[in-house]
């Protein structure tokens, strides 16, 4: 459970560090806002993934199912800084399919924690992997870190790609090729 009210003392906190006075006019509500935008920001850590992916339905299917541009959106544990993007994955039934839109429902979950993009990436795959029982579960991640766009190296505009693969994914060179161009920007159905 996120403790708000910590997060309230500990923005104020910040806000004197910095110089600033968090009972002027104008930023005297900011530590509340923090708190609530935490709560939010960090509502997957009291959650787990896999309860989204609890109903399937015995469609008898085994031909790929891939979804593009899942929008998501995270925070580095690093900087606590936001990165944000596309979250694309597949899998190849055994039989079992799950509602597409629970599938965006378990990225969520999964990225509204603190995180790493790597971690987003593998927690994906292994979900897929563990609760679909699929022949093979395939994710790509690709996203602008604000830890490396705003501060530091000021790389604006930079993206990181990130992919992991499972089953069939990971043992046929066939199969992972027509995920990567279905899911790059100038892949198949862009």
């Amino acid at each position: 459970m996120i403790d708000q009210e910590r997060i309230v003392r500990a923005v104020e906190e910040i806000l004197h560090a910095i110089g600033e006075d968090p009972r002027r006019d104008g930023i005297d509500r900011t530590p509340t806002r923090v708190a609530a935008m935490y709560a939010e920001l960090f509502s997957g850590i009291d959650q787990d993934p896999r309860e989204f992916l609890t109903v399937s339905y015995d469609e008898g299917a085994r031909d790929t199912v891939t979804i593009r541009d899942i929008p998501f959106m995270s925070v580095c544990e690093h900087h606590l800084l936001p990165f944000f993007g596309s979250v694309h994955v597949a899998y190849v039934p055994s039989g079992r399919i799950v509602g597409i839109s629970k599938l965006a429902r378990a990225i969520e979950c999964i990225a509204r924690r603190p995180q790493m993009q790597e971690r987003v990436t593998n927690q994906a795959a292994d979900l897929l992997a563990e609760a679909l029982q699929p022949q093979g579960a395939a994710v790509r991640v690709e996203a602008e870190h604000l830890c490396m766009t705003i501060r530091g190296v000021r790389a604006a505009g930079s993206r990181v790609i990130t992919t992991a693969f499972r089953g069939i994914f990971k043992e046929d060179a066939a199969a992972r090729a027509e995920f990567i161009s279905l899911t790059s920007p100038r892949g198949a159905g862009s």
